[in-house]
């Protein structure tokens, strides 16, 4: 892991890991042995298993190579121990309102485990450029796709060490 790379968090770094074994050591294994068992069954060009498992396998190999240049890249980063709380940094959960007085609780994560669904906003993500080094009472504009928004942070926290 670089010192200079994207920052992610521990249970992030866990998730790609996790999702990098299972494809390793379930699901390629699997696909192997259905190409394996089509391939000995005669004409390949018209064997549907043989192809899509070939297809698939393509795939899986495409996605391991991925995965493994992503994690040898990526800068692990613990929000728990993060030295300025009063500021938002990596990994801090921040309660913001915009002019209309409505409140949105978001979370600083790595890019590679964003969820907009679950308030989990990547690093490099706009909202998230925009609120990095604010403190409680800042107001931050943000562009967005729909439009110019204005930002109040409310609240920072972080996890517990």
């Amino acid at each position: 892991m670089k010192p200079d790379g994207p920052p992610i968090t521990p249970a992030g770094l866990a998730a790609l890991r996790a999702r990098y074994d299972h494809l390793l050591g379930t699901e390629r294994p699997a696909i192997v042995e259905v190409v394996s068992w089509a391939a000995g069954n005669g004409d390949r060009s018209e064997n549907g298993d043989y192809l899509y498992g070939r297809k698939r396998m393509r795939e899986i190999d495409r996605e391991l190579g991925y995965l493994a240049r992503r994690m040898k890249l990526l800068r692990v980063v613990d929000p728990a121990g993060q030295a300025d709380r009063s500021r938002v940094w990596f990994g801090a959960t921040v309660t913001i309102a915009d002019e209309d007085d409505v409140h949105k609780t978001v979370t600083l994560v790595g890019d590679d485990e964003q969820d907009a669904g679950a308030g989990r906003i990547g690093w490099s993500a706009p909202l998230a450029r925009a609120l990095r080094g604010a403190a409680v009472g800042d107001l931050r504009r943000v562009t967005l796709p729909a439009g110019e928004r204005e930002w109040e942070i409310i609240s920072i926290t972080y996890p517990s060490p």
